[in-house]
Protein backbone atom coordinates (compact mmCIF):
# COMPACT_ATOMS: atom_id res chain seq x y z
CA UNK A 1 0.00 0.00 0.00
CA UNK A 2 1.21 3.81 -0.07
CA UNK A 3 3.00 5.28 2.75
CA UNK A 4 1.78 8.20 4.39
CA UNK A 5 3.49 11.72 3.26
CA UNK A 6 4.36 11.87 6.96
CA UNK A 7 6.49 8.77 6.37
CA UNK A 8 8.69 10.20 3.23
CA UNK A 9 9.67 12.69 4.97
CA UNK A 10 13.73 12.87 5.82
CA UNK A 11 15.27 13.99 9.17
CA UNK A 12 16.21 17.07 9.24
CA UNK A 13 20.02 18.00 9.19
CA UNK A 14 21.56 20.84 11.34
CA UNK A 15 21.50 24.80 10.07
CA UNK A 16 24.66 25.66 8.80
CA UNK A 17 25.92 28.95 9.47
CA UNK A 18 25.14 30.60 5.86
CA UNK A 19 23.41 33.94 4.43
CA UNK A 20 22.08 32.28 1.76
CA UNK A 21 20.74 28.89 0.77
CA UNK A 22 19.67 27.50 -2.52
CA UNK A 23 16.49 24.67 -2.90
CA UNK A 24 18.44 21.59 -2.85
CA UNK A 25 20.62 22.85 0.24
CA UNK A 26 17.00 23.65 2.26
CA UNK A 27 16.14 20.45 0.69
CA UNK A 28 18.77 18.71 2.68
CA UNK A 29 18.89 20.77 6.00
CA UNK A 30 14.63 20.63 6.18
CA UNK A 31 14.39 16.95 4.54
CA UNK A 32 11.49 17.99 1.95
CA UNK A 33 12.04 17.60 -1.44
CA UNK A 34 12.63 20.50 -3.70
CA UNK A 35 9.26 19.91 -5.49
CA UNK A 36 7.37 20.02 -2.13
CA UNK A 37 9.13 23.50 -1.19
CA UNK A 38 8.00 24.76 -4.50
CA UNK A 39 4.67 23.28 -4.10
CA UNK A 40 4.48 24.92 -0.52
CA UNK A 41 5.43 28.70 -2.87
CA UNK A 42 2.26 28.04 -4.61
CA UNK A 43 0.32 27.62 -0.86
CA UNK A 44 1.66 29.79 1.68
CA UNK A 45 1.90 33.18 0.47
CA UNK A 46 4.11 33.86 3.32
CA UNK A 47 6.96 31.83 1.46
CA UNK A 48 8.34 33.49 -0.77
CA UNK A 49 12.12 33.17 -1.16
CA UNK A 50 14.22 35.90 -3.11
CA UNK A 51 15.23 35.15 -6.50
CA UNK A 52 18.95 35.82 -7.60
CA UNK A 53 20.04 37.11 -11.59
CA UNK A 54 19.71 33.79 -12.57
CA UNK A 55 16.29 33.43 -11.15
CA UNK A 56 17.68 29.90 -8.05
CA UNK A 57 15.19 30.58 -5.32
CA UNK A 58 17.72 32.27 -2.76
CA UNK A 59 17.09 31.43 1.13
CA UNK A 60 17.70 32.77 3.86
CA UNK A 61 17.30 31.71 7.66
CA UNK A 62 14.29 33.27 8.32
CA UNK A 63 12.56 30.95 5.34
CA UNK A 64 14.03 28.20 7.15
CA UNK A 65 12.67 28.36 10.03
CA UNK A 66 9.27 28.94 8.37
CA UNK A 67 9.17 25.89 6.38
CA UNK A 68 10.82 23.78 9.86
CA UNK A 69 7.60 25.70 11.61
CA UNK A 70 5.06 24.48 8.49
CA UNK A 71 6.53 21.29 8.35
CA UNK A 72 6.00 20.42 11.79
CA UNK A 73 2.41 22.03 11.40
CA UNK A 74 1.62 19.41 8.80
CA UNK A 75 3.39 16.54 9.65
CA UNK A 76 3.67 16.28 13.11
CA UNK A 77 0.16 18.31 14.67
CA UNK A 78 -1.37 17.16 11.51
CA UNK A 79 -2.54 20.38 10.16
CA UNK A 80 -4.34 20.98 6.54
CA UNK A 81 -2.64 22.98 4.28
CA UNK A 82 -5.40 25.04 4.90
CA UNK A 83 -5.39 25.23 8.50
CA UNK A 84 -1.57 26.24 8.38
CA UNK A 85 -2.63 28.99 5.89
CA UNK A 86 -5.22 29.97 8.31
CA UNK A 87 -2.96 29.99 11.41
CA UNK A 88 -0.69 32.37 9.58
CA UNK A 89 -3.28 34.69 8.08
CA UNK A 90 -4.62 35.16 11.43
CA UNK A 91 -1.73 36.45 12.62
CA UNK A 92 -1.42 33.39 15.49
CA UNK A 93 1.95 31.91 14.05
CA UNK A 94 4.81 34.43 13.62
CA UNK A 95 8.25 34.04 12.68
CA UNK A 96 8.98 35.32 16.19
CA UNK A 97 7.22 32.24 17.76
CA UNK A 98 9.74 29.90 15.96
CA UNK A 99 12.56 28.70 18.23
CA UNK A 100 15.52 30.60 16.85
CA UNK A 101 18.17 28.54 14.65
CA UNK A 102 21.31 28.25 16.49
CA UNK A 103 24.33 30.04 15.03
CA UNK A 104 27.68 28.95 14.92
CA UNK A 105 30.18 31.75 17.08
CA UNK A 106 33.30 31.47 15.27
CA UNK A 107 36.16 32.94 17.22
CA UNK A 108 39.22 34.54 16.19
CA UNK A 109 42.23 35.34 17.96
CA UNK A 110 44.48 36.70 15.13
CA UNK A 111 44.30 39.13 11.89
CA UNK A 112 45.00 36.13 9.59
CA UNK A 113 42.37 33.84 10.19
CA UNK A 114 39.49 36.84 10.61
CA UNK A 115 40.80 37.47 7.08
CA UNK A 116 40.47 33.78 6.05
CA UNK A 117 37.33 33.60 7.18
CA UNK A 118 36.23 36.90 5.39
CA UNK A 119 37.30 35.06 2.47
CA UNK A 120 35.25 31.79 3.01
CA UNK A 121 32.07 33.53 3.79
CA UNK A 122 32.42 35.85 0.87
CA UNK A 123 32.78 33.25 -1.11
CA UNK A 124 29.98 31.21 0.14
CA UNK A 125 28.01 34.15 -0.29
CA UNK A 126 28.96 34.51 -4.09
CA UNK A 127 28.39 30.85 -4.68
CA UNK A 128 24.78 31.17 -3.57
CA UNK A 129 24.16 33.99 -5.57
CA UNK A 130 25.66 33.44 -8.98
Amino acid sequence: MHKHASENIKPQLPVPDKLFYKIGEVSKITGIESYVLRYWETEFPFLKPRKNKSGQRVYVKKDLETILMVKRMLYQERYTIEGVRKRFEDGIMKPAEIKPVQEQKTEIKNPAEAIAFVRKRLRQIADSIT
